[in-house]
């Protein structure tokens, strides 16, 4: 129950049999009307739930007696009752009361919307995300918001009973070449010069494992400029560990514990204990993909979740790429110990310590153990195509803090969005998210990105070739 407020003593979704006979005040928006000649019965609604309120002659409305609408905004005022027995709604937890009002108050009247509120039918998605503020008025998405919340806090309070410390990084930050292109931000204070948004927050929490905070986390925004596909955003959230003196079953061991603990709370069951392990040449001999679905077909059909690991990939990609080694995760992961010779002989054959986690097929997070030797960290470096005096140039701040004592480390990075997706068994992340861009990276509830007026160009030094929109 959330305190009383001039509006409301209740919300709709908190009153039962024990209130029978209080004066209530509740206020929502009408999500229902059914009008029986003289008596008129609403179903008011807010993201506690539902409750019906009937309307009788001898109700003042407030301003007049105008017409009541769908999704006006009203404030009721009136006395808790029993329903009769048979008028009992099982599917509302509410169900066995009413409120019979004496007062309403039309609090902001509003316009038909563009769509259904009250029922779940199908909605172009462009509809659906220019009015994503309704969308989210409907129970699935308002449901899926809420699990999100829960999962979030659920996630926080494991990881600080473990010890785990949050640290915030910085979202102004410098590019770096990690895999994915960077979004970009000029700098006013600095002509011609740059920031980047952070794909993750990989270098400070390596960083922050040099400065002694052996167990950091933080529930972080990356970014990306992707190509963008059901599982993909420009922006996401994961959860982004780090843990020092670790090898890389302690990083595993822990972030089992932390799905199966955070998700039983949730009334959600992982099927297979402990998760299922399978090589990444395993899963590329057997199943073609390496985040292949380990579920069995009787599994499947129980929509049960199987979170498996896949180890021993490939530190880098096959195929060169301008005459360079491509790292199949990012330039920090550490080799396998015993492959580490290879890096001389033959670079191909060396394995890495990366683990993902997957989830009925999907990737779900990606983590390693690191490179914490200043000497492994340049030869990665050149063999991916750096130049010492480039590696030096861009990674300062990663190998000067090298040499001033690191211990070993390693972490994960699950992302939330896609294991939302999964758990909630939603086709896209888009449906976990709440206010997400289109498949085209835009956002069509505030039409971004948009061209900048030239006054703020001038102000950014920046000049652009294309004709003004």
């Amino acid at each position: 129950m959330t305190e009383a407020t001039a509006y409301r003593t209740h919300t709709c979704g908190s009153l039962r049999k024990n209130h029978v006979g209080q004066t209530v005040r509740l206020a929502g928006w009408i999500h229902a009307r059914r009008d029986h000649r003289n008596v008129l019965f609403l179903d008011l609604r807010d993201r506690y739930g539902v409750t019906q309120v009937v309307l009788s002659g001898n109700t003042e409305r407030t301003p007049g007696r105008g017409e009541l609408h769908d999704e006006d905004v009203v404030r009721i005022e009136g006395t808790v009752a029993e329903r009769p027995q048979k008028l009992v709604n099982p599917h509302l937890t509410t169900g066995e009361v009413e409120v019979q009002a004496t007062r309403v108050l039309i609090v902001s009247a509003a316009k038909t919307p563009p769509f259904e509120i009250a029922r779940e039918k199908d909605v172009g998605e462009d509809v659906r995300l220019a009015y994503r503020y309704l969308d989210l008025r409907r129970e699935r998405l308002r449901e899926n918001m809420l699990f999100r919340d829960r999962f979030i806090t659920a996630i926080r309070s494991f990881l600080h009973d473990e010890g785990f410390v949050e640290v915030e990084t910085p979202i102004l930050t410098k590019s770096t070449p990690e895999g994915a292109r960077d979004y970009v931000v000029p700098s006013r204070l600095h002509p011609g010069m740059f920031y980047a948004l952070p794909q993750s927050p990989q270098q400070y929490k390596q960083l922050l494992m040099v400065a002694g905070f052996d167990r950091y986390f933080q529930i972080a925004r990356c970014f990306r400029d992707e190509d963008q596909r059901g599982d993909r955003q420009p922006e996401f959230t994961q959860v982004d560990l780090e843990m020092s003196f670790v090898e890389r079953e302690d990083v595993m061991a822990l972030t089992e514990r932390l799905f199966t603990t955070v998700l039983a709370g949730l009334g959600v069951q992982i099927a297979r204990m402990p998760f299922p392990r399978i090589t990444y040449q395993e899963a590329m001999e057997r199943y073609r993909t390496d985040r292949p679905d380990l579920r069995t077909g009787e599994e499947q059909k129980a929509g049960a979740l199987v979170l498996g690991w896949v180890v021993d990939f490939p530190l880098f990609e096959p195929e060169l790429e301008d005459g360079h080694y491509a790292p199949s995760h990012h330039m920090f992961t550490a080799p396998l110990p015993e492959d580490i010779p290879f890096l001389q002989q033959d670079p191909r054959k060396v394995r890495s310590t990366q683990y993902d986690l997957i989830c009925n097929g999907v990737e779900v997070g990606g983590g390693s153990i690191r490179i914490y030797d200043r000497s492994l960290q340049e030869t990665v470096f050149e063999l991916v195509g750096f130049g010492l005096e480039q590696a030096r140039r861009q990674f300062s701040h990663l190998l000067e803090a090298f040499e001033f004592g690191v211990p070993p480390h390693g972490g994960i990075a699950p992302g939330i969005d896609r294991l939302l997706m999964v758990i909630r068994n939603e086709p896209s992340v888009r449906e976990v998210i709440a206010f997400p861009k289109n498949q085209k990276a835009e956002d069509v509830l505030f039409h971004a990105p948009a061209p900048l007026d030239p006054s703020q160009l001038r102000e950014l030094h920046i000049r652009t070739d294309f004709p003004p929109a």
